[in-house]
């Protein structure tokens, strides 16, 4: 079915040995022909000698975090098609060559499963739940806010089942170091107006034993600090415009009883007020010109990336067109 493509599965894990046996024999079940690889993160269990006997490829990555190792995993790696998912045992590859095949079909760069609680009817407002209610809320949130700036439509951002293309792994510039890193893949497809579609995924419980890494406070906090670094250095001039709209019209406002004190008395007594004006008004105007010229700066990245990605050639299977 998929002759002449090279799959690669990348399986990012920290302290997962009860459940990473689990996901490797589900794809060599479903996926055969695919490359697998663990890239194990300074785990203190028995993570990299699991994976190793259930025949993945094991890369230790030293420093902590999901995103130095999705960093490190797409500079490694090298394949046609790319299938990351969460070393946890939490989803459901059953459906994966069906998958495979709608990216290549599509002429997609990725494609995200969207997570379904297989609990749901049951179990939707308990904090329990596979897919709990904390996560959910915040998920949804952080989805529509980078929908709000960036454009596009997500239904589940933080999704850790996702598959790519060759041309969209190399020409994305990770930065970020820790859960973060999934905002990063989804403002890249956005940014280069990449097309990208979203597959329901079933959800399920984690192995007995096993243990999330997930604080849903901390981070929250640390993908909304992601969201507004990346709204900052991606669309400046919109950011800086919203800066500029505040302080003009805080100026504006605070001008208004002066300019009609004046016009009655031929005085201005409020000084300290007029030079508050004064100056929010110049650092409005300021905040202007540094969103045009920084905006300048963003297009020059935003086509360098692009031209980066153009200069890899589409995934075709014969087979599949």
């Amino acid at each position: 079915m998929f002759d002449g493509i090279s799959i690669a599965v990348v399986i990012p894990c920290y302290n997962e040995a009860l459940a990473i046996g689990q996901v490797l024999t589900a794809f060599k079940t479903v996926l055969p022909e695919a490359a697998l690889h663990v890239f194990d993160n300074n785990s203190t269990d028995d993570t990299a000698a699991v994976a190793t006997a259930h025949g993945a490829q094991v890369t230790h990555v030293g420093l902590r975090g999901k995103g130095n190792v999705v960093r490190r995993m797409f500079a490694d790696v090298e394949a046609d098609i790319y299938v990351m998912v969460d070393g946890d045992a939490t989803y459901d590859v059953s459906g994966m060559r069906e998958h495979i095949a709608l990216l290549v079909r599509g002429k997609l760069d990725m494609l995200v499963g969207c997570r379904t609680d297989e609990n749901d009817a049951n179990d939707a407002n308990d904090d329990n739940a596979t897919y709990r209610r904390g996560h959910r809320f915040g998920n949804r949130l952080l989805t529509a806010s980078v929908g709000r700036i960036f454009g596009g439509y997500f239904t589940d951002m933080l999704s850790g089942y996702r598959i790519f293309s060759r041309r969209y792994v190399k020409s994305f510039p990770a930065v970020a170091k820790g859960f973060e890193i999934e905002t990063e893949l989804t403002v890249h497809a956005l940014g280069l107006r990449m097309p990208y579609a979203e597959v329901p995924t079933p959800y399920g419980a984690r192995p007995a034993g096993s243990h999330s890494k997930l604080s849903t406070y901390r981070d929250g906090w640390r993908i909304l600090k992601t969201i507004f670094q990346l709204f900052v250095s991606e669309r400046p001039l919109a950011f800086f415009g919203i800066v500029a709209a505040v302080l003009a019209v805080l100026s504006v406002t605070l001008a208004i009883p002066l300019a009609v004190t004046y016009m009655e008395t031929g005085l201005v007594p409020r000084l300290p007020t007029a030079v508050l004006v004064t100056g929010g008004m110049v650092s409005a105007l300021l905040s202007m010109v540094c969103g045009a010229v920084l905006n300048n700066v963003s297009r020059g990245r935003q086509e360098v990336k692009h031209l980066a990605y153009l200069g890899i050639p589409a995934v075709r299977c014969a087979a599949l067109e």
